[in-house]
């Protein structure tokens, strides 16, 4: 019965930004546990081919389709060539995203709608067009990848903040609109995570380490196998009662607004 509910052998799961970093994690997460993954990138046919062979060199069903999440006309034509060649899509995890870390006053307005654009606009028409599929079909799985600062603002990342801000309402007005066609539509908020963009920062006395290390109740960095629960769990028929619903996997940051318990 429970190895049941979390049975997602054989679905089809298209990650967007899944090249490397978190949206690697999730897709070696969703592909050991069975499904098949569609990696996407947009930056290099290279770099998508790495990715899905490095899949692959794990025993993952894996493949990949370069295109721009932020070009409906893209979309519309990966989305058909996808569910032509592999296969209705079952799960979709909207990771693609962008940060530009400059303060509020000093931003230009094109910088600013870029990382709207990408971080918002781009889970809108991704989700558009694979919920069709999945709304004829009367059942599919959306993740929409939102943040910590979903919730928080934080120096320098007001253009992020905004939007993945949005991209959590986002995500409850698709549950609002679309939950009555069995879909379900939920977030993952990740905390801060050990991956390789954050490993130059990753040391004792950095001052952004240090801060992280006190901040989070449980006195560590994130490790990137450990949204894999979480996107399983969204993916899966244990959770097809959930809608609307961001799950943030954070280590407690959001728990707390004083010292955490390991500075005591």
């Amino acid at each position: 019965m429970t190895n049941s509910l979390f049975d997602i052998n054989g679905k089809i799961a298209l990650i967007t930004g899944s090249t490397h970093g978190l949206g690697m994690a999730m897709a070696k997460g969703l592909g050991q546990a069975g499904a098949t993954i569609v990696v996407n990138g947009n930056s290099s046919q290279q770099k998508i081919d790495d990715a899905v062979k490095e899949l692959q060199n794990e025993g993952i069903k894996a493949v990949g389709y370069r295109f721009n999440v932020t070009d409906e006309q893209e979309v519309i034509a990966a989305v058909q060539k996808i569910q032509s060649e592999v296969g209705p899509i079952d799960i979709l995890i909207n990771n693609a995203g962008i940060i530009k870390r400059i303060p509020l006053i000093e931003m230009e307005v094109a910088d600013f709608k870029e990382v709207i654009d990408i971080d918002l606009v781009s889970p809108f028409i991704v989700s558009k067009h694979v919920a069709k599929g999945m709304i004829e079909r009367r059942q599919g799985k959306i993740i929409n990848i939102c943040s910590m600062m979903s919730e928080l603002g934080r120096n320098t990342v007001g253009a992020y903040a905004a939007a993945k801000g949005g991209l959590k309402m986002l995500t409850k007005n698709m549950a609002t609109e679309w939950a009555k066609y069995n879909v379900q539509i939920n977030g993952i908020g990740p905390g801060y995570f050990a991956t390789e963009q954050t490993k130059p920062i990753r040391v004792d006395g950095h001052p952004f380490n240090d801060f992280i290390i006190s901040r989070t109740p449980a006195a560590k960095w994130g490790d990137p196998g450990d949204l894999a629960g979480a996107a399983i769990f969204l993916s899966s028929k244990a959770s097809d009662f959930v809608n609307g619903h961001i799950l943030y996997v954070d280590g407690g940051i959001l728990a707390t607004i004083g010292k955490p318990s390991n500075e005591e």
